[in-house]
């Protein structure tokens, strides 16, 4: 596989843009760099200066330059100085996308983007929303996405050329991710939370409404009564913590929202079941963590879900927090289901794909597009 430029002098030279406000994009992009660095490719990632900072492209051998947030005027011209003779551009997520649309008008520059997840939004600014997806996808040269669900999307939208994506859960780094001896052990874990002598069930992910929190605290109810009552905790921030909290307190609900962690490996080891109620992603890290750490999971069918861990979690109806509740109990009260659904986990995480398999898949479309053809 080749990592040359159409010209076939110097290495191939990649700008991948990010707008900076998704980690499970990022920490792909982080993979991706990596991977395409060590295969001779140039790499410059255009994010907002507090990605970088959390995410080290530097470290995985990328030029850093820093674009501003789509909110500021300056973004599409710093984007569009720092992919001047770049070979190909590679953006991720609509906003990023679009901004890579506009940067790269009226140049030649083969443009590829991946949609990690559909953009959430509601009345005139879905429209909105609706209008940016068309525009990309018919600029495009390749849209990938990491669902079938998004690939239709993007084909019904006027893509050229839609393909499912190949995106594997990065690795953690040195210093990140669960370890094999935690740095806290897990029952001294479990008693910071309040969980000795209770099941513990864990979610993660940003305090929006979209993530279905509010059907997770309304499951709640179905195991309030258990004895012992199990304790729910939320690992994350965002503009619905508020409202979350307050319902909380109202209700006297055994949840407990404990903000942004660094330590959410250790939080799903300790976890007796992983929660995932909404639909937030396209392709859930946190199913993906929960299925490799081998935590039975219950999961809202909603999104690529089942196309990510097929028959290896209780999977509920969207929407229906009576039914989200009684998947919980029923877990809860049969350890033998639970046995199941871990071995059945590790199984299907073995089918996911490799960060290898991810970086020789982007390659081959980068190839396609930037490889002269031969005259005929």
């Amino acid at each position: 596989m080749s990592s040359h430029s159409p010209h076939g002098h110097s290495s191939l030279r990649t700008v991948q843009v990010l707008g900076g406000g998704n980690a499970g994009s990022s920490a792909h992009v982080r993979s991706l760099t990596a991977g395409l660095v060590a295969r001779g490719v140039r790499v410059t990632v255009c994010a907002p200066a507090d990605a970088d900072d959390t995410h080290d492209f530097t470290g995985a051998g990328a030029d850093h330059v820093h674009v501003p947030r789509s909110s500021d005027p300056g973004s599409v011209a710093a984007l569009r100085a720092a992919c001047t003779n770049a070979d190909l551009v590679h953006a991720h997520g609509l906003h990023a996308s679009f901004r890579a649309v506009l940067a790269l008008s009226g140049r030649r520059t083969p443009l590829v983007v991946t949609w990690h997840n559909r953009a959430h939004a509601e009345g005139a600014r879905a429209h909105l929303l609706r209008l940016l997806e068309r525009r990309v996808a018919r600029t495009a040269a390749v849209v990938l996405g990491t669902t079938s669900d998004l690939v239709d999307r993007a084909r019904r939208t006027g893509a050229r050329d839609a393909r499912l994506a190949a995106v594997a859960l990065p690795r953690p780094r040195p210093g990140e991710g669960p370890h094999e001896e935690c740095e806290q052990p897990l029952p001294k874990l479990r008693a910071e939370l309040g969980a000795i002598g209770r099941p513990l069930l864990v979610a993660v992910g940003s305090l929006d409404r979209h993530r279905g929190y509010d059907l997770l605290l309304d499951a709640s109810h179905a195991w309030r009564e258990l004895d012992p009552a199990p304790l729910v905790v939320i690992a994350g921030e965002g503009p619905h913590r508020a409202g979350l909290q307050r319902r909380i307190e109202d209700e006297e609900l055994p949840v407990r929202l404990v903000g942004l962690r660094d330590d959410v490996g250790e939080l799903l080891a300790a976890a007796d079941v992983a929660l995932l109620p909404g639909g937030g992603e396209s392709r859930s890290v946190l199913a993906q963590e929960a299925l490799h750490a081998r935590v039975p999971l219950v999961a809202a069918l909603a999104g690529g879900v089942r196309e990510l861990v097929g028959d290896a979690a209780e999977l509920v109806p969207s929407g229906d927090a009576k039914a989200f509740g009684a998947a919980v109990v029923r877990l809860l009260g049969d350890p033998g289901r639970a046995g199941r659904l871990r071995d059945a986990g590790a199984r299907q995480a073995a089918t996911w794909p490799t960060e290898d398999e991810t970086v020789a898949q982007v390659l081959s479309v980068y190839d396609e597009l930037t490889q002269p053809r031969p005259m005929i």
